[in-house]
């Protein structure tokens, strides 16, 4: 990031010791989906380069967009229309209930609450909550189920406020926001002063390790501004007087990390397990990013080959998931309609819509059986087991799967039963 005299510092620890290891070049903005009277108009572009910063280990871009272009009116992000999610937050929330001992008289503050896709689970079990959250159609879909939320960026001073009127939490939930967040170390800031001395604070991030080893180059956009190791998460909350308890992996999106934070000292034995691996590694150091951008370019490549030479044999193909991951792939690898016919998504905002960069358009799923394409390309490839199995008819009709990333594979229809 910029401070105010225009030098490049490090978002976590304000240091100028960062190199580059890979640049995307001039970049919609992931989740900008066009309406068609945009169409005839210039979209916004701009840098997406990564870069490492020697002093404390956090992989971050160098540009921020301001917040309000991200998370505006039109932020079309609903965390509900994905299956895979909601069972993973039900059971997040399952544990700690049961773990913390929450009842009626506990809080739980959701950072980044969405539509309430989380805080759903507490509240059928009694247990009061609020939803933090900027974006306006989430924000009221949150409350039209009875969640509780406020429209807001969390922060310092919202969270100075919220601990003055008596509201300090039991647990915060922050579920991939902390890589969103422009002011990291006020964010952080905010959990110290909103969590209660024995509460804790359950965040969630992906892994930047299985990032540069899987080359999920396509996780990397304007909302996510860091790309977290657990070597740099304990030095930013250290900053702020929190300490990691635990450390524990998921699965989900792609390979993430869920960390436990609060205001007690010390670590359980994951902690300095996954910082002793990640030193040897040689996670904490800059030689691990280098090669990164070959091997993007290398997935990039082999997949422009793969769908060329689907259609140079009368293949018909088409998308699956406008996701914002989606955004950066078939931008960098110059996908658009000469290649897909649409993108099919479940999410009915963004249907009627066209994707950023590309415009391809965005149509509802039912278009997948209607026009039957020989090949769809799963973009959103952190959920592709939940994907295929929706589109259960369409491979019983033949259809043919593409995954991406890490590298581009084929998955034929007798493959899947």
């Amino acid at each position: 990031m910029k401070d105010a005299a225009g030098t490049i510092r490090c978002r976590s620890c304000a240091g100028q010791d960062l190199g580059v290891f890979l640049s995307l070049g001039n970049m919609p903005l992931s989740d900008g989906f066009l309406a068609p009277d945009d169409l005839a108009g210039e979209e916004p572009r701009f840098p997406l380069d990564v870069a490492f910063c020697r002093d404390c280990a956090l992989a971050q871009i160098l540009e921020t967009v301001p917040p309000e272009k991200l998370f505006g009116a039109d932020y079309p992000y609903f965390s509900s229309f994905t299956d895979a999610l909601l069972k993973h937050s039900a059971a997040n929330v399952a544990a700690r209930i049961a773990e913390r001992h929450l009842d009626g008289n506990s809080l739980v503050v959701e950072l980044a609450s969405n539509d309430g896709y989380l805080l759903q689970y507490y509240r059928a079990q009694g247990i009061p909550v609020l939803g933090i959250d900027p974006a306006q159609g989430p924000v009221a879909a949150a409350r039209a189920r009875g969640v509780e939320t406020l429209q807001a960026f969390f922060g310092r001073d919202l969270a100075m406020r919220l601990a003055a009127e008596g509201r300090r939490a039991d647990v915060i939930h922050a579920n991939n926001v902390l890589a969103h967040v422009a002011d990291t170390n006020g964010f952080v800031s905010g959990i110290g002063t909103l969590l209660k001395d024995d509460g804790v604070a359950v965040i969630e991030v992906p892994y930047v390790k299985e990032l540069i080893d899987h080359g999920e180059f396509d996780t990397i956009y304007h909302e996510h501004l860091c790309y977290f190791s657990v070597t740099a998460l304990t030095r930013l909350f250290q900053r702020h007087g929190l300490s990691l308890h635990r450390v524990e992996p998921l699965a989900i999106h792609g390979g993430s990390l869920r960390v436990f934070v609060g205001k007690r000292e010390g670590g359980d034995r994951s902690v300095a397990q996954y910082l002793q691996a990640e030193r040897q590694a040689g996670v904490d150091e800059y030689e691990y990013y280098t090669g990164f951008s070959a091997r993007v370019a290398r997935i990039r490549t082999d997949l422009v080959a793969l769908l060329n030479k689907l259609k140079q044999d009368g293949a018909r193909i088409a998308g699956y998931g406008a996701a914002a991951k989606g955004t950066i792939l078939l931008n960098f690898a110059h996908l658009g309609g000469e290649m897909l016919e649409f993108v099919a998504d479940r999410n009915v905002h963004k249907q009627g819509r066209y994707i950023p960069g590309v415009r391809l358009p965005i149509v509802s799923p039912e278009r997948i059986l209607q026009a039957q394409p020989d090949y769809l390309l799963i973009l959103p490839w952190n959920f592709k087991e939940e994907i295929m199995e929706q589109q259960a008819e369409y491979r019983r009709r033949g259809g043919r799967f593409i995954i991406p990333v890490p590298e581009p594979v084929v998955i034929q229809p007798g493959s899947l039963q």
